[in-house]
C-alpha cells in the first residue's frame, strides 16, 4: 500500500470524524437549522431561572423534575439566563438573586456552577440551550447596572421607579459608554470561555448549547443611539465568534417594536456574525388590549400577532436567514394570578403562533423555532404580595411583574394539550 493511499485514507477518516463532531452542533444553512445532519425545528420554552436552580439541593430536585416533565412533552429547547449583575433594588423593585457580579469587578465563580448544572442535566436529556449574556431590562441588573457602576446613573435614581422616558434616556447611554461595554464584554469572555465544572467540557465545545444571545431584548431605546447600538451588535457578535467557532449567535431582539424601526431590525440581522433573527410578541406590554378581560380583545390580538409575524418573515426572507419566535406570552383569563384560573385566551394565542410555525415548517418557510414564555413548572406564587421577593419560588414572571401573570405551570392541562398536539404535528 503506497504512502499516498495511506495519507488519503487518513485524510478521509479525519474529515469524516471532524464532520461528525461538528454535526452535533446546531448549524445554519440558508434559512434552516440543522443538527446531526437533519433539519432542526423545535417548540421550546423560556426557562430563564434554570441556571439558578442548580445552586441548592432543593433547586436541583425541582430542576430535574421540571426537565423530565418538559422532556416527556417533547419540549427540548430552553432559553436561559447567564448571569445577574448587582444587588439591591433597581428601578423600584428587587432584582433576581444571587448575582455572579454583586459589585463592580467582583465575580463569584461559584454562582456559575448552577449554569453548569442545568447544562449537564439538559445534555443528559438531549435538550438544547439558548443562553443570553446580558439584559436590557433591570430585573437582572443588566445595562442599567453597568451605567450605575460607571457613574451615568446615580444610586438615588437607580433605586427608585423611573418613568418610561427616563428609562429610555438612561439605558440608551449604554452603547456609547466604553467602560460599560468593556465590563460587559468581560462577562461574555468569562461565560463563553468557561469549562463546565461538572461535565468538564468547554462551553465552546458543548453541543448542548445551541446559540449565544447578545442580550435579552437589546434596544437602542432612542433613535439617536442607533449607530452606537449597531456597532455594539457587530463588535459583540464578532467577539463571541472569535471565542467560539461551534455555536450560533443571535441578537435576542423583539422585532421592529423594540428597535425603533424595521430598518434597524433588518440591518442588525444582516451582519455577518449574526446567524439568525429573533422576535418577541407581548400583547399586554404593547397595549393591544387595555382592560382586564383579555377575551374582549382577542380578535385584535390575533390580527396584530399575524401581521407582526408576517412582516418580519418578509424581511428575513430577503436576508435569507432563519427566524425564531422566542418569546410570546399572555396573561391568564381576567389577568388572574391564580394557578387554577382558566387560560382560554392564552390557549387561543398559543394556537395561533404554533399554527403559523407549523405552516412555515410544512411550506419550507423560515420560522424554525418557537419558545413560549414561560415555563414555571412546579413552582407556585405565594400570593402574599404581587411581586417576587427573595425566598419565593422563581417563576417565568420576572421580579418586577405580578407572579403568575404569564407563567405556564405544570398543571395547565389545556395549554399542555395544545403544546403536545403541535409537537406531534411537527414530528
Amino acid at each position: 500500500m503506497s504512502r499516498f493511499f495511506i495519507a488519503y485514507l487518513f485524510l478521509l477518516f479525519y474529515s469524516q470524524t471532524a464532520f461528525s463532531q461538528h454535526s452535533k452542533f446546531v448549524s445554519v444553512k440558508s434559512t434552516k437549522f440543522y443538527n446531526n445532519e437533519k433539519p432542526y425545528l423545535y417548540i421550546g420554552a423560556n426557562y430563564w431561572y434554570g441556571g439558578l436552580l442548580g445552586l441548592t439541593a432543593d433547586g436541583k430536585i425541582r430542576l430535574k423534575k421540571e426537565l423530565d416533565f418538559l422532556n416527556k412533552h417533547g419540549v427540548n429547547n430552553l432559553r436561559v439566563m447567564a448571569v445577574v449583575e448587582g444587588e439591591g433594588n433597581i428601578n423600584g423593585v428587587g432584582r433576581v438573586q444571587p448575582a455572579f457580579q454583586p459589585q463592580k469587578g467582583i465575580y463569584k465563580n461559584e454562582i456559575l456552577v448552577g449554569l453548569d448544572y442545568v447544562l449537564s442535566e439538559m445534555g443528559k436529556r438531549k435538550m438544547k440551550a439558548v443562553i443570553y449574556l446580558s439584559n436590557t431590562w433591570e430585573w437582572t441588573g443588566g445595562f442599567m447596572q453597568y451605567l450605575n457602576w460607571n457613574g451615568l446613573i446615580p444610586d438615588s435614581i437607580l433605586r427608585r421607579k423611573l418613568t418610561w422616558d427616563e428609562q429610555r434616556d438612561y439605558t440608551s447611554k449604554f452603547y456609547s459608554c466604553k467602560e460599560c461595554i468593556e465590563e460587559e464584554r468581560t462577562i461574555v469572555k468569562k461565560i463563553v470561555g468557561r469549562t463546565n465544572s461538572i461535565t468538564h467540557k468547554k462551553y465552546s465545545e458543548d453541543p448542548t448549547i445551541m446559540s449565544w444571545e447578545l442580550a435579552n431584548e437589546p434596544r437602542p431605546m432612542r433613535p439617536a443611539s442607533i449607530p452606537a447600538f449597531d456597532k455594539w451588535i457587530a463588535s459583540n457578535a464578532a467577539l463571541i465568534k472569535s471565542l467560539d467557532k461551534n455555536h450560533l449567535v443571535t441578537t435576542g431582539a423583539e422585532g421592529d417594536i423594540g428597535t425603533e424601526n424595521m430598518e434597524t431590525f433588518s440591518a442588525m440581522h444582516q451582519q455577518k456574525n449574526i446567524d439568525y433573527a429573533t422576535i418577541h410578541i407581548w400583547p399586554k406590554n404593547w397595549s393591544w388590549f387595555k382592560d382586564t378581560s383579555v377575551a374582549k380583545s382577542m380578535d385584535t390580538i390575533i390580527t396584530n400577532t399575524t401581521d407582526y409575524i408576517k412582516r418580519h418573515v418578509a424581511v428575513m426572507q430577503k436576508i435569507n436567514k432563519p427566524l425564531v419566535i422566542e418569546e410570546f406570552g399572555l396573561p391568564r383569563d381576567e389577568q388572574s394570578f391564580y394557578v387554577n384560573t382558566t387560560t382560554n385566551s392564552r390557549d387561543r394565542f398559543y394556537t395561533k403562533i404554533f399554527s403559523e410555525f407549523l405552516e412555515s415548517a410544512h411550506t419550507n418557510g423560515i420560522i424554525d423555532g418557537v419558545n413560549f414564555w414561560g415555563f414555571g413548572g412546579i413552582g407556585r406564587p405565594s400570593h402574599e404580595q404581587l411581586l417576587w421577593v427573595k425566598g419565593e419560588d422563581m417563576l417565568a414572571d420576572p421580579p418586577m411583574e405580578e407572579q403568575g401573570l404569564n407563567t405556564v405551570f405544570d398543571t395547565d392541562k389545556s395549554t399542555w394539550n395544545i403544546i403536545d398536539a403541535y409537537i406531534k404535528k411537527l414530528k
